[in-house]
């Protein structure tokens, strides 16, 4: 499996359940480079600062079980 599945299957798994329930979701836009690119979309995609609370919760998490992560980015 590579690396932008991998990314995407955790965060469907570990993190998309919480953000559905708050309206939100999450799309992989690419990995590369230790740089995994997201899309937020739903209710926080409006406010900054919920924007860079929910990224660094996902950053955390995403770490976790798929090292080769260094940064998430979250891209228009």
């Amino acid at each position: 499996m590579d690396l932008k599945a991998r990314v995407a299957r955790v965060l469907a798994e570990q993190v998309g359940p919480a953000l559905a329930m708050d309206g939100a979701a999450i799309e992989v836009v690419d990995v590369s480079d230790g740089v995994a690119q997201v899309r937020l979309g739903g209710v926080c995609s409006g406010c900054p600062s919920t924007i860079m609370t929910v990224i660094m919760g996902i950053e955390e998490e995403l770490k976790k079980h798929v090292p080769e992560v260094e940064y998430l980015e979250a891209v228009p």
